[in-house]
């Protein structure tokens, strides 16, 4: 049953939103009243990569920078926490909590960048089937999943899979300190391996084919849900109030969504993090028959979405950053500029094309379309003649092209477009969103609130706790247009 407050008009209204991302947790509190973010907070966390292409974290570095947000930002606003109506909670996806009967974490948390479990998505398709793992899952086994990092803990860490009492992502862990409900949402659970994307619901049948045990995962709820409630320990470690409803939440990609106005057809946001994600709105389950993108349930009750993912997006502009542009991060230390800015004023003195200079951006691997572990990246085509600039500019065309195979498969899939909204760190750009439209060939659009998957968390609060009468109508009345680069 939905609760719904009744909420006196001298009464504030403020909405929590936490994303526990890949390099810290924001926590975004959202002013509804006014309409707008009153205060938002970062707490970075160190990621561990033990060997190549392995991607590692401590769930309790997350916990930690969560709850150092939430005092952050109530300490920002000088708000009364008792203003707080609702939680809501979002995260990395596919990276694996693995806990002991204690609620203790077993080892670190197996990232969704991880690449170590090639193997194990064989062994999963010898045991289901590749072709039934696609009837149910709407999407091939890959090696970001969930399921494949739990038949990788059975085969190499045997002592550890032993202990597994259950089997959480980033946000649920949150969530389970938060509330000690152990829960996630329909989008989070798509990307598990485990779930049945049509039916909405776990799927036993790779649950039970795999030699796994069903009470391993938590509940599972449509996102704007009432997952649990804070608890008291929980409200003395965090100033939040003992009792105010906690959302199911979504993962970062569908909780984005909301935070964007992706909520009916023709809608699609183009993600520019640390990965890069094309994500579209879509009534119902549509397939891509050559399986390059994803299709998830969206954080819409009774939708679905088609997502491409690039794993090495804004990751390969801060690699070229890191790597070869000490001089520009020195001089943005003296001068209080952006490094970005200075590597963008660059890129731009080039002639499109980067005069023959190609980047292939795979330093990840790479997921859409072409699901492949070893992929890596490359700048091909270099010549005497090419300066420094020629490759910062062919960094961002090429992270922009490959953006643009998931726009190629969208349209092939006949999936509308006609708004894109462009987000994420690189998105502040407009060098970066004019090489995004001109290589795409559509106008790209930023909001007014751009805070990424918290945002969208805290509006899925707001639903939750009936402040707003559904997603749709919070998210439409969050997501405003602020400017648009045309293609």
């Amino acid at each position: 049953m939905k609760l719904t407050y009744c909420i006196s008009e001298d009464e504030m209204n403020y909405l929590l939103g936490i994303d526990i991302g890949t390099s810290g947790a924001k926590t975004v509190l959202l002013d509804t009243d006014k309409g707008r973010i009153a205060a938002s907070s970062v707490r970075e966390y160190p990621l561990d990569t033990p060997r190549p292409l392995w991607a590692q974290q401590e769930p309790e570095d997350w916990w930690q920078a969560a709850a150092a947000g939430i005092g952050d930002v109530l300490s920002r606003t000088g708000a009364d926490p008792s203003d707080i109506k609702a939680v809501g909670l979002t995260g990395q996806m596919h990276s694996s909590v693995f806990l002991d009967e204690h609620d203790g974490s077993i080892r670190p948390a197996i990232l969704w960048c991880d690449q170590r479990t090639g193997d194990e998505c064989g062994e999963i398709n010898d045991m289901i089937g590749s072709g039934r793992i696609v009837d149910i899952t709407c999407n091939p086994m890959l090696t970001g999943f969930t399921l494949p990092k739990l038949i990788w803990l059975r085969n190499r860490e045997p002592e550890n899979y032993a202990r597994i009492r259950k089997v959480l992502l980033p946000k649920d862990y949150i969530r389970l300190r938060l509330t000690g409900e152990y829960a996630t949402d329909v989008s989070d659970a798509s990307g598990m391996g485990v779930f049945d994307v049509k039916r909405r619901c776990w799927s036993d049948e790779i649950i039970e084919g795999c030699g796994l045990k069903k009470e391993w995962f938590g509940r599972v709820y449509e996102s704007p849900e009432i997952s649990g409630r804070v608890s008291r320990e929980a409200a003395l470690l965090t100033g939040l109030p003992e009792g105010i409803p906690v959302a199911a939440g979504a993962g970062d990609n569908a909780a984005s969504a909301i935070g964007n106005g992706i909520v009916e057809p023709g809608m699609v946001f183009n993600s520019l993090g640390t990965s890069g994600v094309v994500f579209a709105y879509a009534d119902t389950p549509a397939m891509d028959s050559s399986l390059r993108v994803h299709t998830f349930c969206h954080a819409v009750p009774g939708k679905w979405h088609v997502m491409g993912v690039m794993l090495s997006a804004g990751g390969s502009l801060r690699w070229y950053r890191d790597t070869f542009c000490q001089e520009e991060k020195r001089l943005a230390e003296e001068t209080g500029k952006d490094a970005y800015d200075l590597i963008s004023a660059q890129a731009a003195a080039v002639p499109p094309g980067s005069e023959g200079l190609l980047f292939l951006p795979y330093l990840s691997g790479e997921r859409c379309p072409w699901p492949d572990p070893n992929a890596r990246g490359a700048f091909v085509g270099a010549t005497l003649s090419h300066t420094r600039a020629h490759f910062a500019r062919s960094v961002f065309e090429g992270i922009s092209c490959g953006l643009n195979d998931s726009f190629e498969i969208l349209r092939e899939m006949n999936v509308p477009i006609s708004t894109v909204i462009a987000t994420g760190g690189g998105a502040r750009s407009p060098f970066f969103r004019q090489v995004l439209a001109d290589v795409t060939g559509y106008d790209h659009c930023t909001l007014v609130n751009d805070e990424g998957p918290g945002y969208g968390a805290a509006i899925l609060a707001g639903a939750a706790a009936g402040i707003y009468g559904d997603v749709q109508e919070a998210s439409k009345a969050n997501a405003v247009i602020d400017k648009r680069t045309p293609a």
